[in-house]
């Protein structure tokens, strides 16, 4: 199986994070972009604050690498006009998929009017640049019903929403990989909630992120019917190398 073509190839602490400069970070982004050039991994998954560099050093390569970014990230509780406006932002310096965290925390709450909201304002303006959507709905946050049901929920939206050609390009997405679980819990991806969301998806892709680790794992997690991984160890899934990163 050529897992490479499935895989987001992901780089997202900020230089507070992690303790380095703007300009290290960014060199580490170029490092990601070209191990994923080198070979055939289908996006890189990065900050907002790097987009611009990226898709130049992309483009200066005749690249046809996949430029993602993260909105909203990681709480998901921006307002809806912030999203919006980081979205546009990303969209202009040429990001090529926007993976949204959706506000997780007002379903939890029951204002399931704004998460409504801001899933289908956001959405369209992906859809008219012709850009992907991702929804990252933390499944570790959720219980496996609430992740039944907003996963169903957003599939519903979509369909409502948005014609059947567009479908393909609006992600059902598990995580971010920075929620904190007690007790050592996973934060990721896990068997048991990606079939939950692959069974309540309907006609949306899922993408499994954070967790995956093993090439086992991929394998698994593709014939159970994902079309995208998000992790943090590319690389290392190809190579046919376990991973002890986070993500």
């Amino acid at each position: 199986m050529n897992i490479a073509q499935y895989l987001d190839s992901t780089y997202l602490k900020t230089p507070e994070q992690s303790g380095i400069s703007h300009e290290e970070t960014l060199q580490k982004d170029k490092e990601l972009t070209q191990e994923a050039i080198d070979n055939g991994i289908f996006a890189v998954m990065i900050r907002p604050d790097y987009v611009a560099e990226i898709r130049k050093y992309i483009q200066e390569r005749n690249s046809n690498v996949v430029v993602g970014t993260v909105i909203g990230f990681h709480e998901g509780t921006y307002s809806v006009d912030e999203k919006l406006a980081e979205a546009s932002k990303a969209i202009e310096d040429g990001a090529d998929e926007l993976d949204f965290v959706i506000n997780y925390t007002a379903y939890l709450q029951g204002s399931i009017e704004l998460v409504k909201e801001e899933f289908v304002k956001c959405t369209q303006l992906s859809l008219e640049h012709q850009k992907v959507a991702k929804w990252i709905i933390e499944i570790a946050a959720l219980t496996d019903e609430q992740i039944a049901d907003l996963t169903k929920k957003i599939s519903t939206w979509a369909e409502e929403n948005f014609s059947e050609n567009e479908l393909s390009k609006i992600f059902v997405k598990s995580s971010t990989g920075f929620y904190q679980t007690a007790e050592g819990k996973p934060n990721g991806a896990t068997f048991e909630g990606i079939a939950i969301m692959l069974s309540n998806a309907g006609r949306l892709p899922v993408k499994a992120a954070g967790g995956v680790r093993t090439p086992e794992d991929a394998e698994k997690m593709i014939k159970m019917g994902v079309k995208r991984i998000g992790t943090s160890s590319a690389l290392g899934l190809i190579k046919n190398e376990s991973s002890s990163e986070g993500y």
